[in-house]
């Protein structure tokens, strides 16, 4: 009978995967002792929402300014300036938020994560803590988890509020549509599920970010150009496995809940 011989490279693709999903179990096994990964998952919290408020609120802005200036223009042609409102609000709800929050989590959190993860290791502070029989994985893989789908939820809500004013200024303030027409095309076509589904792919994004870093941060070559390599490729894939399950999620929620028209 012939034998598969699976290549070298797919092989270690799939081991690498297996092993980081591996993390991310372990990491989630322990949740229900708070007590002891507590005070470092507010710790982590903070650090990770004094990160990244500051940014997203600098690309929600413009962005949502950007959408309502190129929709305003296509729908004044169309002569339906009205739903410029709807169409800005409901990709900031949609899609906007939930991969922007991602994107700056993964980009300005999980790079310090894989950063500070990968100094641990390199200076075998994880091997003494197993020494200590102190599981690595459950005193510092979980609360990082936690911390970075909650802030990852939350900054979801802020790109929305933040990428709606944007969109208001150019569109109520130079394309001289009402407050009240921009407002009522959003709630027209938004539904209760769309802003569920938002923050359920906003907080599994966010985990996946922080189970990326620590993973990598984890698992680098022991010196420095290795934890500089480590989180290069941590935020690598990150964006590639948030813009995959991006995808899945919404292709079934589509499915399941027909958009409004």
């Amino acid at each position: 009978m012939a034998t598969v011989r699976v290549p070298a490279r797919v092989h270690g693709l799939l081991g690498e995967t297996g092993e980081l999903f591996v993390v991310a179990l372990e990491g989630l096994r322990r949740t229900w002792d708070v007590r002891a990964w507590f005070w470092e998952f507010v710790e982590q919290s903070l650090f990770l929402a004094r990160v990244t408020s500051v940014p997203v609120i600098l690309v929600s802005l413009p962005l949502g300014a950007t959408v309502a200036l190129q929709v305003g223009q296509l729908a004044a042609q169309l002569g339906a300036q009205s739903a410029t409102g709807g169409a800005v609000v409901v990709g900031l709800v949609r899609e906007v938020a939930p991969i922007g929050a991602a994107l700056i989590i993964a980009g300005a959190g999980g790079s310090a994560m894989t950063a500070d993860m990968g100094a641990r290791h390199i200076r075998d502070e994880l091997a003494a803590m197993e020494v200590m029989a102190v599981n690595p994985i459950h005193r510092l893989v979980t609360p990082r988890l936690w911390a970075a789908s909650l802030v990852s939820t939350l900054l979801a809500s802020l790109v929305i509020v933040s990428g709606a004013a944007g969109g208001f200024v150019f569109n109520v303030l130079l394309q001289d549509v009402t407050p009240g027409a921009y407002f009522d095309g959003a709630v027209s076509l938004l539904q209760l599920s769309d802003l569920v589904v938002t923050l359920l792919k906003a907080w599994l994004f966010g985990l996946i970010a922080a189970m990326v870093a620590c993973y990598m941060g984890m698992n680098c070559a022991s010196s420095p150009v290795g934890v500089g390599q480590a989180v290069n490729r941590a935020i690598v894939v990150a964006f590639m496995l948030v813009f995959a399950l991006n995808y899945v999620i919404t292709t079934v929620y589509f499915v399941a809940f027909p958009p409004r028209i």
